[in-house]
């Protein structure tokens, strides 16, 4: 047995994030203390027990859990307030003095163990508990601490040690005595085990000295201490809440200080401006509505209908647009205090955004522009008096956009208005607002956001203040929701977006190394082993290109992002400026969001100045100059979004830059005055219509790139030159060198249509007939040839001219994005589109487009499904922007598997495609949704390569469950073939891989229903839209309960088709012919066929369906199938089909391989699903198949008979059953799999 004891902070969950408060740290030491005061080595374990048990309830579990004695355990953690939830943690307690029975770090084979073993094994089978989290060996100062999965894997789950146990539990040993287990099963098995055991290990004397200190900056030391006891630890509470759950507090209150309020609107919840009579006219959007009225600056706008239809529309979109531009710098710029006054050890005067310090909107508005906008040098005396501790970032954010320069900025908002506190007001709980009604608005947002802790994201300090915690990521939820605030919006969990980009972004490294180096590594592990030119190896990442082409708030790429770093650190090929590695450091995505761990202490990395010197550390320097430096050169080179909405993508862009502040340095040239500036990153998320563009990603730009001002180097190296330049000048006239360039190629393009050159040939001719007279004065034609021409060409002329401004002019076109030029990144050194490597992201769904768009899709697109469903168009769009090899991850609606709206659009994916992963989403992972959704991982491949051979790893989680990063495990994924899916009309992933065996052997003849039937549903005898008279539809006119003349016959309705038989109530009569509404042919009526209910049974059997020669008329509500050949034996095959389909055998298939059948209310067959049911073609039978058929008919026969006299089938069914396995060649795996 190999022991390995660790510390406290090494077995701590880098996730674990909890900031404690400083009260709960005092109670602790108290209660630290209390315990100490009151151990006496010699007193009994009974003692020992009360006193722990007090420690433990006091500090953490007083009001959560019950801590007991349980039967013969000291004592246990229960799971819940009382005494009848599940245990969580088993303590074993021995006195001090009991050194003999303890366990140590050397030797776990002691009595203790022996009866902590005995404990777990009595709770796992006795009370069934598989809820046990931790099991605790102590003697109140060492304690052991083990993971029970660990001790359910080596010790519960071992057969020969779960054997012996059971035959002493039950009697069969020659002694119950627990003596008996401890020495001859459990000491034994111990002395031969060879597996690790890990273990937390510490000695509370150890901590006492912290305990005792006086000094609270010296308390930090007791935080893992603190951690490793708590219900966080213990229990395996979550670790941390998602790092982008809402927090609902923060998120109301500040939609009130904008002015907007969520409502629900059918099962969405949307944001919408507060209805009329609930209007603050302090509010940020009310006080900015109240000056764009005042002051009419709408009417300065150039396309005010990118705004909206209406005028309410439109000034609604400007002011709200407006105020998350302001929102947005606010909330940066406190993210930026914060950070200041940790990076100063919390000194406060670092801080700035306050109503003592901005006492108006003029202050803020040279806050933005007077101070962030200009260098320390560049500022006016009186702003670097005031501000001389706010730095230069040179962030575009800080730039006055074109829609503040055409409309209003911040300064021209009324700072005399008051707006009321909300009634749950954060403020409330704060001494200095609690009474008050209303406040200024700057002051009521800035007390508003000080009330929140925007300092830290790691847990590796104690917070003196009660204050809920808001990062980057919350932020970028709360944004995503206003975005939405039209349709609804649905945030991505942190979990999802991490393990979709670790899913795809590994992949493409390993794709990018292999292609680089002739390699054939299988996996990252693979490449791991690899021993890497560290320059090279961080080029060929850095060169990796990632896009997201519906960026919302950015949370994808941020992910992306924390992937790219803890890649590089994996590898290790992580360096600093001169080429040193990185070392000593452990760099991962945890809750997505990046760690840095010091390998040593395993404590957080943190940044700060020393008090003795105003500078950090070398080594805290070096570390945080790489981290920022990898984002720099990550997110320049790297990441890339598109988003139609322009709020979306300023927030991105936000996001971006807030990454990059966590990591944000003071410069040694200025001697830790000023920070690094921050690049202008903005370029590369840009505002457009992903799903439009003008031209194609094969168009030749080659004539713009000959000319030497238009050079494609010129055009790479003016980006690169706009992302690093910190002049504003600069900046400005790089822009518009950039869109020169653009403007070059959209008319070089232009010029090059067709259409182009047959008006110039058009207008030629034309001119020349205005020169019909030779030098004499003659007409060389006839003049009144000449003018029907002349009219013929100008109209022609006309037509061309309107479909060229079509084109040039389209509306639609308005926001296209062109990825053929965009972002020259994935252009090749020819200028040929070459592709992304990744993209990745949850495009929307939905989506509602106007008739002009559809008509663009359905001409451009090559599957349409649905009523134009959105997230199709993206998976083809993204596809079509992905170089060869290249990855897509995408979160879509679950129904693309199985619907027979997305047929081709699953031929298409079959076509172009490696399907690399699907994983099934739980229907409750994203908050108020109710649309179920897939993750899907796809690898673009040539349309020659064959994917037959392509193994997909399919992960399908239940709905009711909830989920994590960790269910995506290796032990619960399942395999298909891609092959498997070729001729099928459906992705069912919820087939086990037997079942999967069972659907070829089934398939493998590639003969289906439909080539042998036609099908019908039955008739509809009224339909208002087919023009019949509102009062005949009311009357039922073609009904009757008798028959009234020869043209009424009888009517069945679905109820009326059970297995093998029909039950005619005697009573219907319909009256058939060309005068109903929907009357189909007669032949499915007349001619002997199988009538199938259309709503399907849930019991084994869900198809119903029998045979009939007997003339009936049957209304929609049951599907008719009737024989293609009029053979004698026709009548034979239609028995022989209903067998199969009446058989346990289809109904399985059918339970798996139709959506309708898996619809919650009433499952459906339908026409779609009966023509695709496979068949074995009786062409081709072996004489035992043949004889075998032959026995369907013939026990169909007496099912039918059976049921019309009134006796049992049942017997008959399942000799049928036993038919169609034999047919197929079942094994009895397969049969009891079936039946299961």
């Amino acid at each position: 047995m190999q022991l390995t004891p660790q510390t406290p902070s090494k077995s701590l969950d880098p996730a674990y994030k909890l900031r404690p408060e400083r009260e709960q740290i005092n109670r602790f030491k108290d209660r630290f203390k209390t315990l100490f005061g009151h151990i006496d080595e010699k007193e009994s374990e009974e003692n020992v027990k009360d006193h722990l048990m007090d420690f433990l309830k006091e500090v953490y579990y007083k009001d959560t859990c019950v801590v007991a004695p349980k039967g013969k355990t000291d004592f246990v953690i229960h799971l819940g307030k009382d005494a009848t939830s599940p245990a969580g943690v088993l303590f074993e307690v021995k006195r001090p003095a009991n050194r003999s029975e303890m366990v140590s770090r050397e030797n776990l084979n002691t009595k203790a163990f022996h009866e902590l073993l005995l404990y777990y094994f009595q709770e796992r089978t006795r009370d069934r508990n598989s809820d046990l989290r931790h099991c605790v060996v102590t003697n109140v100062y060492e304690w052991f601490i083990f993971d029970a999965a660990l001790i359910d894997r080596i010790f519960y789950r071992n057969a020969w040690l779960k054997k012996e146990y059971t035959a002493w539990a039950t009697g069969q040993k020659v002694s119950r005595n627990n003596d008996l287990f401890y020495n001859e099963i459990a000491k034994p098995f111990l002395e031969k085990l060879e597996e690790e055991v890990p273990f937390t290990y510490f000695d509370l004397r150890t901590y006492q000295k912290n305990v005792n200190d006086k000094d609270l900056k010296n308390d930090r030391a007791l935080l893992p201490l603190y951690k490793i006891l708590s219900p966080t630890h213990l229990l395996k509470l979550p670790a941390a809440t998602d790092s982008n759950r809402l927090n609902p507090r923060f998120y109301t209150e500040l939609l009130h200080l904008i002015g907007l309020e969520e409502t629900k609107e059918g099962n969405k919840k949307v944001i919408r401006r507060k209805a009329t009579g609930q209007r603050d006219e302090g509010s940020l959007l009310e006080n900015t509505i109240i000056e764009l009225e005042t002051s009419g600056k709408l009417s300065h706008l150039t396309d005010p209908g990118q705004y909206g239809r209406t005028d309410d529309e439109q000034i609604f979109s400007v002011a709200l647009e407006l105020c998350i531009t302001w929102i947005n710098r606010i909330l940066f710029l406190k993210l930026l205090e914060s950070q200041l006054v940790k990076y100063h050890r919390g000194d406060g005067t670092y801080a700035f955004l306050n109503s003592a310090t901005l006492a108006d909107f003029d202050e803020v508005y040279r806050l933005f522009f007077r101070v962030l906008a200009k260098r320390p040098a560049e500022r006016q005396g009186s702003i670097r008096q005031k501000f001389g501790r706010v730095p230069y970032l040179n962030s575009s954010l800080f730039e006055i956009t074109e829609l503040e320069d055409t409309t209003l900025s911040i300064n021209t908002l009324d700072s005399s208005l008051r707006l009321p506190l909300l009634r749950q007001s954060v403020l409330r709980d704060h001494p200095a607002y609690r009474h008050r009604a209303e406040l200024p608005t700057l002051e009521y947002l800035f007390a508003f956001l000080d009330a929140y802790d925007f300092a830290s994201e790691s847990g590796d300090d104690i917070q003196e203040k009660n204050r809920a915690l808001i990062n980057a990521s919350v932020l970028g939820l709360i944004f995503e929701k206003i975005n939405g605030y039209k349709d609804g919006s649905f945030y991505t969990p942190g979990f999802i977006t991490e393990y979709m980009c670790r899913e795809t972004i590994r992949k493409a490294v390993v794709q990018k190394f292999n292609d680089a180096y002739g390699w054939q590594c299988a996996d990252f592990g693979a490449l791991q082993d690899k021993d890497l030119d560290r320059t090279e190896a961080n080029e060929l990442i850095n060169s990796l290109r990632i896009c997201d082409p519906a960026v919302g708030s950015g949370h994808f790429l941020v992910s992306a992002l924390n992937e790219l770093i803890a890649i590089k650190s994996e590898l290790r090929i992580l360096q600093d400026d001169a080429g040193r590695r990185l070392k000593g450091y452990l760099i991962r995505v945890v809750n997505d969001e990046l760690v840095v761990l010091d390998e040593e202490d395993d404590e957080p990395f943190t940044y700060f100045l020393q008090e003795a010197t105003g500078k950090p550390t070398a080594e805290r320097q070096r570390m945080q100059r790489v981290l920022f430096h990898e984002k720099q050169i990550l997110i320049e080179n790297c990441l890339f979004g598109v988003d139609i909405n322009p709020n979306s993508v300023k927030i991105c862009r936000l996001r971006l830059w807030i990454e990059l502040l966590k990591n944000a340095y003071y410069t040694e040239e200025s001697e830790s005055a000023e920070l690094e500036t921050l690049p202008n990153i903005d370029i590369n998320i840009k505002q457009g219509n992903s799903l439009l563009s003008k031209f194609s990603l094969t168009e030749d730009l080659s004539d713009v790139f000959r000319k030497q001002k238009f050079s494609l180097s010129t055009y790479k190296s003016t980006v690169a030159a706009y992302k690093s330049t910190a002049d504003k000048d600069a900046k400005a006239e790089l822009l518009r060198f950039i869109h020169d360039i653009k403007a070059q190629f959209r008319e070089t393009v232009i010029n090059r249509d067709p259409r182009r050159k047959k008006l110039s040939a058009r207008r030629g001719e034309r001119i020349l007939l205005d020169s019909n007279v030779d030098i004499f004065g003659n007409h060389i034609k006839d003049p009144k040839l000449v003018a029907v021409e002349k009219k013929r060409l100008d109209k022609l002329i006309a037509q061309i001219e309107n479909e060229i401004a079509e084109v040039e002019n389209n509306a639609l076109y308005r926001g296209s994005f062109e990825w053929r030029f965009e972002f020259p990144e994935v252009l090749d050194e020819d200028g040929n589109y070459v592709g992304f490597d990744v993209v990745i992201g949850n495009p929307p769904y939905g989506v509602k487009f106007d008739t002009s768009t559809k008509k663009y899709l359905k001409k451009t697109f090559e599957t349409i499904i649905g009523k134009y469903d959105s997230y199709g168009f993206f998976v083809e769009k993204g596809l079509y922007i992905l170089k060869n090899n290249g990855m897509l991850g995408y979160i879509i609606p679950h129904t693309w598997l199985t619907v027979v709206e997305a047929l081709n659009f699953r031929k298409f994916i079959l076509k172009n495609t490696k399907i690399i992963e699907i994983d099934k989403l739980p229907s409750k992972i994203f908050d108020d949704a109710i649309v179920e959704t897939t993750n899907v991982f796809l690898q673009k491949i040539n349309s020659e390569i064959t994917s037959n051979n392509n193994e997909i790893i399919v992960f399908y989680f239940e709905n009711e469950r909830t989920l994590d990063i960790s269910n995506f495990d290796e032990n619960l994924k399942k395999i298909y073939k891609q092959k498997d899916w070729n001729f099928s009309p459906t992705f069912n992933i919820n087939v086990s891989l037997k079942g999967l065996e069972v659907y070829e052997k089934m398939t493998k003849d590639l003969k289906v229903l439909s080539d042998f039937c036609d099908f019908s549903v039955g008739i509809q005898a009224y339909d208002s839209h087919t023009g019949q008279d509102p009062n005949l539809i009311k009357n039922r006119d073609y009904h009757s309960d008798y028959q009234i003349n020869k043209t009424f016959v009888r009517e069945l309705n679905g109820k009326d088709v059970s297995r093998f038989g029909i039950k005619w109530p005697e009573n219907k009569w319909v009256s058939y012919g060309d005068w109903l509404a929907h009357p189909r042919s007669k032949s499915f009526f007349e001619k002997p066929r199988i009538l199938i209910r259309e709503i399907t049974g849930n019991g084994i059997y869900s198809i119903i369906g029998c045979y009939t020669e007997d003339y009936y008329i049957n209304y929609k509500s049951i599907l008719n199938i009737i024989s293609k050949n009029n053979t004698s034996d026709s009548k034979n095959s239609l028995k022989y089909y209903l067998g199969l389909i009446n058989s346990r055998l289809y109904s399985w298939y059918f339970s798996r391989y139709s959506n309708k059948a898996v619809t919650k209310t009433f499952p459906r067959i339908s026409i779609f699903d009966l023509k695709k049911f496979p068949v074995l073609s009786e062409n081709n039978f072996t004489e035992s198949q043949q004889e075998i058929r032959q026995k369907i008919i013939l026990l169909v026969e007496s099912a039918s008979y059976n049921f019309s006299e009134g006796l049992e089938t049942t017997a008959l069914e399942a000799e049928i059953d036993q038919l169609v396995y034999a047919l197929y060649g079942l094994t009895a795996e397969e049969i009891a799999l079936v039946e299961g």
